[in-house]
């Protein structure tokens, strides 16, 4: 996979103080009154999330430790109706969408590359990121992964740092068993245009086409290919 290193720093512990005051701006962010997706406002909400924060998005230096707080996260909210680990990379933005975009994909290699587990993809999806049921996995898990970054052509995904939240698969499949996941995904829909001004042409439901192409929050284009590739 072609990388982009030389214009990106090493990671940086973070102090204390700067993870919180990314996790107030993170809360500020999705607590907006207008802020589309009530999944996201729930979860802010009741605290069933962990944010951690990283060096700069697209380095090999965050992949260990990503990996590992990733597990810690499933095991504290594993019975949460609805969670998310916010992971936050406030270094070295990138400039535009197509640059998250090949950093976002780095990374995730990089978190698949270095995951014991990765040859157990997780149970119920595709590792095949052109197949429609495919999802990410990490850990034996899968996840659905919303990027946020500064130069987000889409409202709702321009945080002001870039950030990767990897929301557990296993809720959607719970919520659409308890009969809510239909009425809530028409109502963050309805709530998205409204806060964008016109609908999101890049959304797509589950089994329809590879959810890889909404990772990003760019429009992606009808020959789009995604550089993810599982390991033997």
């Amino acid at each position: 996979m072609e990388t982009d290193s030389e214009n990106v720093v090493d990671p940086v512990v973070p102090s204390a103080s700067a993870e919180a005051e990314l996790e107030r701006a993170f809360r500020e962010f999705v607590q907006r009154s207008d802020f589309p997706c009530l999944g996201a406002r729930s979860v802010v909400r009741l605290y069933s999330y962990s944010l951690r924060v990283y060096g700069a998005l697209g380095r090999m230096g965050n992949s260990r430790a990503l990996l590992d707080d990733l597990a810690s996260f499933t095991a504290e909210h594993s019975e949460a109706s609805l969670s998310a680990f916010v992971a936050v990379f406030p270094h070295s933005p990138p400039e535009n969408e197509i640059v998250f975009e090949r950093r976002l994909w780095q990374q995730l290699q990089m978190i698949h590359d270095v995951d014991p587990q990765g040859a157990n993809w997780a149970a119920g999806v595709s590792s095949d990121p052109h197949d429609p049921h495919f999802s990410f996995s990490a850990g034996g898990r899968a996840f659905f992964v919303v990027g946020l970054h500064p130069e987000s052509s889409r409202l709702a995904r321009r945080f002001i740092v870039p950030a990767l939240v990897f929301n557990p698969h296993e809720q959607f499949s719970r919520l659409r068993a308890e009969g809510k996941f239909d009425g809530l995904r028409a109502a963050i829909r309805a709530r998205d245009i409204a806060f964008q001004g016109n609908e999101n042409p890049n959304v797509a439901d589950f089994g329809e086409r590879s959810e890889a192409g909404q990772y990003s929050g760019r429009q992606t284009e009808g020959d789009w290919k995604c550089p993810f590739r599982r390991k033997p």
